[in-house]
């Protein structure tokens, strides 16, 4: 008998206690500082359960407690950081990784654990695991492309300032304009370079262009070159969307999206919506990557999270060159019923 066997047999309840405390540090981690109260209304439990477990945790030199709350010491950063692959093990997420990674036939799957719908602070955590995965592969004079929306944003406010990285350069993946400038691809990839004291360029296009303004501004010298790198990126992140959801944000006409309804479109990325047989249903004129450019970049990481973003997730994998698919344990779970 293994040494966790004999410990689960004379203490059954030790799996729910760890994960309970891989959970609080998890939580710590992701809004440090944080009070007390905050905290256990953000996990769900009582004050009076938490008081004792950051006590125990205080005296693991884990977390430090001051007036302005709690945070992580170092040990306690490293801790979660090293204990990580553990968990997925104990909880079954590394196997559940393997098994999506055959589905989608990619090189890797990064689950976190959580359902974002269920809880929003799994898209910090989503944040997290991409910014740590790109820290891992980055290259001295890389060009990374970046798409917008809400969950890039959180991998650049989640990823590492250390080490510098001067001598690479952020561009954003698409142009675009829009009233949430904070979630705008130039934005994320301005963030992305500042904290890790990158460079950066930016391409100052509309989202959405008619066919003379796309072919006049494509021409443009500046344009051209710009485009010219993005084109040559050696990473791409990206976000995925539901098809609806992004005809919506991007002010398509009640025809347009009956239209998208009709051939059944269930993803987006890129400005191009695909149906569940990652067919392309519908293209925006959009200047920036387009899927074909895809296949020449060696790393083409996509984010999303969600089981409402299941059909979306697998339609967009299966057409867009993706290599690593980060993601959370209810979209994951949610993909593998699908008969997609």
């Amino acid at each position: 008998m293994d040494i966790l066997k004999l410990q689960l047999t004379l203490v059954p309840d030790m799996l729910e206690v760890m994960k309970k405390r891989y959970s609080i540090l998890q939580h710590i981690a992701m809004m440090q500082p944080i009070g007390r109260r905050s905290l256990s209304t953000s996990l769900g439990i009582t004050e009076r359960i938490l008081r004792a477990e950051i006590d125990f945790l205080k005296n693991q030199g884990l977390v430090d407690v001051d007036a302005i709350g709690m945070k992580l010491t170092k040990e306690g950063i490293r801790f979660i950081e090293e204990v990580s692959p553990f968990i997925k093990n104990l909880f079954g997420i590394h196997e559940l990784e393997l098994a999506l990674q055959k589905k989608l036939q990619i090189n890797k799957v990064i689950i976190v654990p959580g359902d974002i719908e269920l809880d929003p602070l799994v898209q910090k955590e989503l944040g997290r695991a991409t910014a740590s995965y790109f820290r891992q592969i980055v290259q001295p004079n890389d060009i990374v492309a970046l798409t917008g929306g809400s969950t890039l944003a959180t991998v650049a406010e989640m990823v590492s300032d250390q080490p510098i990285l001067d001598s690479v350069a952020f561009v954003p993946a698409r142009g675009g304009m829009g009233e949430h400038h904070e979630y705008l691809a130039n934005t994320v990839a301005s963030m992305m370079a500042k904290k890790t004291g990158a460079s950066y360029r930016l391409l100052h296009v509309p989202d959405q262009l008619s066919d003379e303004a796309y072919h006049s501004l494509k021409n443009e010298t500046s344009i051209q070159e710009i485009l010219k790198l993005i084109q040559s990126a050696g990473i791409v992140i990206h976000g995925i969307g539901q098809a609806k959801t992004m005809a919506i944000k991007r002010g398509f006409s009640e025809k347009m999206i009956d239209n998208l309804t009709q051939h059944q479109a269930v993803g987006e990325a890129f400005g191009y919506f695909f149906n569940n047989q990652s067919e392309i249903v519908h293209q925006m004129k959009i200047i920036g990557l387009k899927i074909e450019d895809l296949r020449n970049i060696p790393y083409v990481i996509a984010v999303a999270g969600g089981k409402k973003k299941a059909e979306a997730i697998i339609a967009v994998t299966r057409r867009s060159n993706c290599s690593v698919l980060v993601t959370d344990e209810g979209a994951a779970r949610e993909m593998m019923q699908l008969n997609q």
